[in-house]
């Protein structure tokens, strides 16, 4: 197989004219930073959640088949330039672009931190190196989709958060949001690139409380980590100079509270053992 690329997360190789391989490594990236410590068991649980997602979802994709614990083979597809977010719950960037007039919300939203929505939202972005927030305007403007298109796809991003929402209600956890990538096949969306804990936020119920940061089985931890030790705003600064953003340590501890959050999250979801 040739190699392709390589991704935040993933490598990709050409398997066949219409086939790529996926595979999936420990990496870890946060707030567009790349960071060299490696999180144990991480590739294998998004590749098995890769699994899950597509074949429990009943809609198109590019799933084929998982070939080892890491990989999985996808139809290849020309991607959509356009990052599908769905938010259920007032949080993340979600507060600030509010608060600075660049997002609406419905009349009589509850806006305080962690308060669920009183209807899933689409809030897609652009896909790129740092992706920014479009509405259906801006949207066909850029030409990234047509106005069909865009309604297909906040039609049915919204049902597939809302059928994953509920899966992870039934054993004990809130999906606070969910990204999702579309590609194109003979003129057919297709659901695309990967599902798992680095494109979604995961709250358990038993310790949700509206108006704290929320305890999550997903990256947040990370980012949580970083914006707590000020380095979100050491990577805003470094960028605006020009400079490379520096990838701190990450604590072991932290390291370690992704990996067991990670298997704990894909065992509940799934009902499957990691082993």
């Amino acid at each position: 197989m040739k190699f392709l690329t390589s991704g935040k997360v993933k490598d990709l190789y050409d398997v066949d004219d219409d086939t790529i391989l996926f595979k999936f490594s420990d990496r870890v990236s946060a707030y567009d930073v790349k960071f060299h410590q490696d999180i144990p068991q991480k590739g294998k649980v998004l590749c098995n959640f890769a699994k899950f997602w597509f074949e429990k979802l009943d809609v198109p994709n590019h799933f084929i088949q998982k070939k080892s614990d890491t990989e999985i083979i996808v139809k290849k597809m020309k991607m959509i330039p356009m990052e599908c977010v769905v938010r259920g719950y007032f949080y993340g960037s979600l507060i600030g672009r509010w608060k600075n007039g660049e997002v609406s919300l419905p009349t009589h939203t509850d806006t305080t931190m962690a308060a669920k929505l009183p209807a899933p939202i689409f809030d897609p972005t652009t896909k790129s190196e740092h992706d920014i927030p479009v509405n259906k305007q801006k949207a066909l403007e850029m030409n990234l989709v047509t106005e069909e298109q865009f309604e297909y796809l906040k039609t049915t991003s919204v049902n597939i958060y809302n059928t994953m929402a509920q899966i992870a209600d039934d054993v004990g956890f809130i999906l606070a949001d969910l990204k999702l990538e579309f590609g194109m096949i003979n003129g057919e969306i297709i659901l695309g690139d990967s599902i798992g804990p680095d494109e979604y936020r995961l709250w358990p119920k038993d310790t949700f409380e509206v108006g704290k940061i929320q305890e999550s089985y997903d990256k947040q931890i990370l980012r949580d980590w970083l914006t707590a030790n000020g380095y979100q705003k050491q990577f805003e600064d470094e960028r605006n100079e020009g400079k490379e953003p520096t990838a701190p340590q990450i604590p072991s501890d932290i390291i370690e509270t992704i990996t067991e959050r990670y298997v704990i999250a894909y065992e509940k979801l799934t009902g499957n053992s990691l082993i």
